[in-house]
């Protein structure tokens, strides 16, 4: 269990079903093998802990400081750093393998996609961008889910592209919100990140207008791709979500901070491949 809660492991819902939406997506032109989605899950799963478990040993003598942080397995020692390093370099090998036995494309590309997830550990040191660097990251997954099953980039060619825009856009927004109760603690510490540079306020007008990108992202990866009518009420279903997710913060109100952040998301990523399914399903 140390090591789940040392990944946070439930948070893995809120990307999964992106990288699960490239599979569905691919699956229209190119026919879907049961090991080739297996692979999938296992090389996400595998990158997201390398990432996250990484983060967290470069990030530790922040958290030892960190009153929001300290409960985490490494600053109260439920772990110790050489099984923090352990489980990274496995995860890290693992996601390498099962990347090479799903297509040679795959197998060229996950070295560099691991080291772009990995190097957001040191985006707060030198950009206020933090949460883009992240959102880029995350949106990884659904263009690697398209790449596993059909081993060739998109026809059209900015249908992966939107895909990313959305994701990208999705994921910044609520990793804004994650870090607003620390804006004086990286203020202190020397750490960038928007709201350390703007304060809650313009961080919060920024974060919305970065989620008013992701709903016209998403629509416009559905026409790239051929999605039906159920896909497109699944993405007004996600715009309602993330409507709702932006009344419970406000600038002098964070008391429901985890239940936009964390509750609201993993029902929106879990919305859309939802709805993506039905529409594969039903035409």
């Amino acid at each position: 269990m140390a090591y789940l809660n040392f990944v946070k492991f439930p948070h893995t819902l809120f990307a999964l079903p992106f990288a699960l939406l490239g599979v569905v997506a691919a699956s229209a032109t190119t026919a879907l093998h049961w090991r080739t989605v297996a692979l999938a899950v296992v090389a996400f799963a595998a990158a997201r802990w390398a990432a996250l478990g990484f983060n967290m040993i470069v990030d530790l003598r922040y958290d030892l400081v960190n009153p929001r942080n300290q409960r985490r397995e490494l600053p109260r020692g439920a772990l110790t750093l050489r099984q923090a390093w352990v489980s990274v370099a496995v995860a890290g090998a693992l996601f390498l393998v099962a990347s090479a036995a799903i297509n040679p494309l795959c197998a060229r590309l996950a070295p560099i996609a691991l080291a772009w997830v990995m190097t957001y550990s040191f985006a707060k040191r030198f950009t206020n961008w933090p949460h883009l660097w992240l959102g880029i990251s995350l949106a990884i997954a659904p263009v690697g889910g398209w790449l596993a099953v059909t081993g060739r980039w998109s026809e059209p060619a900015w249908a992966l592209g939107a895909i990313i825009v959305a994701v990208a856009s999705w994921t910044a927004g609520f990793d804004i919100f994650y870090s607003l109760p620390d804006e004086q603690f990286d203020r202190t510490q020397g750490l960038h990140s928007l709201v350390a540079r703007f304060g809650v306020p313009t961080t919060l007008g920024i974060a919305r207008g970065l989620h008013l990108l992701t709903v016209p992202a998403l629509a416009l990866f559905g026409l790239g791709v051929g999605f039906g009518t159920w896909y497109f009420v699944g993405v007004a279903a996600a715009a309602a979500i993330l409507l709702y997710e932006h009344s419970l913060v406000r600038a002098g109100d964070l008391s429901r901070l985890d239940a936009a952040f964390f509750t609201m998301n993993a029902v929106m990523s879990a919305t859309v491949l939802g709805f993506a399914l039905l529409d594969r399903v039903l035409r």
